[in-house]
């Protein structure tokens, strides 16, 4: 491979036999080189074709440091194998360019998740979110910086954009902050505090993020079709809950537009009583 410009002393670009473009990564690979210069590929960790990319995404190559590029690399090569999956191009490079962003905000004293999503993240995504622990963990003693508590909950949604079936990261967090807020409903409505590290509630929440994922994905047509009577049975048996789940639909519908079905009423119905359940009976 041919040497065509450096963005930094561990990001080339280089061109190979074929006169193919390529982004090259890895540590001192553009370090001394002159247009023309061989390429020593021992050094290459990272490879993609340059026109494949976003021109947006190339453009920020230049604006990330040597240090960033060594962590990244050190992020991606211990997450990895815990989350059984692959960093393509366009997500190592979203990666690095937040944690060369999280790098120089380091220090600010700025958190920009709050407790309560820190919390619902950990809840809804753990082995994500316990990849992210350690991520920051690594950042930190690379870096020699200290960052804010909130930078988890980022890392964690940068994870998440691995596996191949979830939605993306603006749903993502607007499936987190809808979770939240039925949850306070749920609390509201029976005047407890869930015990989230309950079965029933890990239960309910992965219920919750199934049938949101369904909705963001336009599959509401999708249900079965439902016995009326199994409805009848369910507001019967669990006004209360039933009462609740009518509420969460207020709010879906208000906020999203989203309409709940029957069977997603009975459904819901059974979680909330199950989850609430142990409460009222002690």
């Amino acid at each position: 491979m041919i040497f065509v410009k450096n963005f930094n002393n561990n990001i080339a670009l280089v061109k190979d036999q074929n006169n193919t473009e390529w982004v090259v990564i890895g540590n001192g690979i553009g370090f001394g080189k002159k247009p023309g210069d061989q390429v020593d590929q021992s050094k290459i960790s990272r490879r993609f074709v340059a026109a494949d990319e976003d021109s947006s995404v190339l453009d920020t190559l230049s604006d990330i440091s040597d240090q960033t590029v060594l962590i990244t690399n050190e992020v991606v090569k211990m997450v990895e194998p815990i989350l059984n999956a692959k960093f393509n191009s366009y997500q190592y490079l979203v990666l690095a360019d937040h944690i060369e962003f999280t790098i120089q905000r380091a220090g600010t004293a700025l958190d920009l998740a709050d407790g309560t999503t820190r919390w619902s993240v950990k809840k809804l995504f753990p082995q994500e979110y316990e990849a992210a622990q350690k991520a920051v963990r690594l950042i930190e003693k690379m870096s020699k910086l200290k960052l804010s508590s909130g930078e988890v909950v980022f890392i964690t949604y940068h994870f998440l954009n691995l596996r191949s079936d979830a939605p993306g990261l603006h749903d993502t967090i607007k499936i987190t902050k809808l979770i939240e807020q039925v949850v306070e409903i749920v609390q509201y409505e029976y005047g407890i505090n869930l015990d989230s590290d309950s079965f029933n509630f890990n239960r309910f929440i992965t219920h919750l993020r199934s049938f949101m994922i369904q909705h963001l994905r336009k599959a509401e047509g999708q249900s079965d079709d439902l016995d009326p009577a199994i409805l009848k049975l369910m507001i019967a048996k669990y006004p209360h809950a039933y009462k609740t789940v009518e509420r969460i639909g207020d709010f879906l519908q208000n906020k999203t537009g989203w309409q709940l079905q029957p069977d997603e009423k009975v459904y819901l119905t059974l979680h909330i009583w199950r989850v609430t359940h142990r409460h009222i009976s002690e």
